[in-house]
Parts: C-alpha cells; structure tokens; sequence
C-alpha cells in the first residue's frame, strides 16, 4: 500500500516535465490521479502509460486560467465519484 492509497489528486501540466513526473509518483504511490492539460493528445497518452504500468489515472483537459475549466473538472471529479459509489464492492 502507498502512502497515498485512498487519496484522488488533481495534478496540472501533466501532460510533460514537473506535472508528468508528479502524476507518474503519485500514482505509483496509490493515489487516484486526474491528470490535467491543455495539451490533451499528449496527456491522453501520458496517461496511458501511467495505467499500463499499474497505476489508476484520467486525462482531463484544463486550462488553469479559466475558472468555468476548474469547474468542469471538479464536476467531472464529482460525478465519477457519485458513479463509483453506486457500484456494489465485490465480496
């Protein structure tokens, strides 16, 4: 278990440099990571490689200027979350 199982964390700028690095440990620590970008090609395959290396992690684009772009992605967040707790826990 990683210091960070249990945790959700936004990260921005991952598509490359600090904010890849930093989804990349994230999640390699447990945590559930929304990667975030404008560059959103390049994020999409940064996080795929972040799953296939066993990690749990969403691309979502964000513009950090825009306050309507955060509150999209918060939504997004929400809502995956509301959806996740409808499913029943295997036994």
């Amino acid at each position: 278990m990683g210091r960070l199982t249990g945790k959700v964390a936004i990260i921005t700028g991952a598509a490359s440099g600090m904010g890849l690095a930093g989804a990349q440990l994230f999640a390699k620590e447990g945590a559930k990571v929304v990667a975030t970008d404008v560059a959103i090609d390049a994020l999409q395959e940064q996080v795929k490689q972040i799953v296939a290396d066993g990690g749990e992690a969403i691309a979502v684009k964000l513009d950090v200027s825009s306050p309507e772009s955060w509150n999209a992605v918060v939504g997004k967040i929400l809502i995956a979350d509301a959806l996740r707790s409808m499913i029943p826990k295997s036994r």
